[in-house]
């Protein structure tokens, strides 16, 4: 009788890098009723245990220049980039600029439901280039945005 041997070869791991914004380097402290109380880098080192095979890139920057930057080194190396501009999501050209000219898929994340708040957050320059949006879900939108990297064909 022959046996058959099932060789399974772990796939190349993933490189994402998640991308913050202003004042997200305050998420706990920053008015906890719309952002919650958690902190990103406990939340990031969760997501780094659920998910081992994923290697993680963390920028943040209160500075438009410097996300802008960022785009660019992670945009052609990274298997994807979860974006959340905060502020700069409503005002800033260069942002979707860089969007549009890199290689990797971006998600658009925000923790707050954007269109359930003041009327100038509903513009966005970041939206029409990424290629998804995740908005109202606090931090789990982190996650979502994550699934949704690994298991779709961008």
């Amino acid at each position: 009788m022959r046996e058959s041997v099932h060789v399974y070869t772990m796939p190349d791991p993933k490189s994402i890098t998640i991308i913050n914004g202003p004042n997200l380097n305050l998420l706990g402290k920053r008015e906890p009723g719309i952002y919650g109380s958690r902190g990103f880098e406990s939340y990031l080192e969760e997501l780094e245990k659920l998910y081992p095979d994923v290697v993680f890139h963390y920028f943040q920057s209160n500075v438009e220049g410097e996300l802008v930057n960022a785009l660019q080194r992670f945009g052609f190396e990274s298997d994807g980039i979860i974006l959340n501009p905060g502020g700069y999501t409503h005002t800033s050209v260069a942002i979707g600029d860089a969007i549009a000219a890199i290689t990797s898929p971006v998600i658009e994340v925000h923790i707050s439901n954007v269109h359930a708040r003041e009327d100038f957050r509903k513009i966005s320059h970041v939206s029409a280039k990424a290629r998804g949006t995740i908005s109202g879900l606090g931090l789990k939108g982190y996650e979502l945005a994550l699934k949704a990297l690994l298991e779709v064909q961008f």
